[in-house]
């Protein structure tokens, strides 16, 4: 099991540009809801966004301390036109 702050810690080491959001989806520390904004993701398809996001999670989903991920990634462009339309503010779209 990992703390919030322990998963924003392991995604911004592979993305120190990124803005992240982490949400504990069940409150036992090993399913998350993950948003990351960076630069990084220009230009690349989705699955490859998920995948880089994946790669900074490898250790913890590898030995089971993650179970489950619900990830979202977005370019800092993309996602100020999201959050131009749902108010300005830093929080995980559903």
């Amino acid at each position: 099991m990992m703390t919030v702050s322990e998963v924003q810690k392991l995604i911004k080491v592979a993305f120190p540009d990124a803005q992240v959001e982490v949400v504990d989806m069940t409150g036992g520390s090993d399913h998350f809801q993950i948003l990351v904004v960076s630069n990084e993701f220009k230009g690349k398809p989705l699955i490859d966004q998920h995948r880089m996001v994946q790669k900074s999670l490898e250790s913890a989903l590898n030995d089971n301390r993650i179970h489950a991920v619900h990830i979202k990634t977005e370019t800092p462009e993309s996602w100020s036109k999201k959050a131009k339309t749902s108010g300005g503010e830093f929080q995980i779209l559903h």
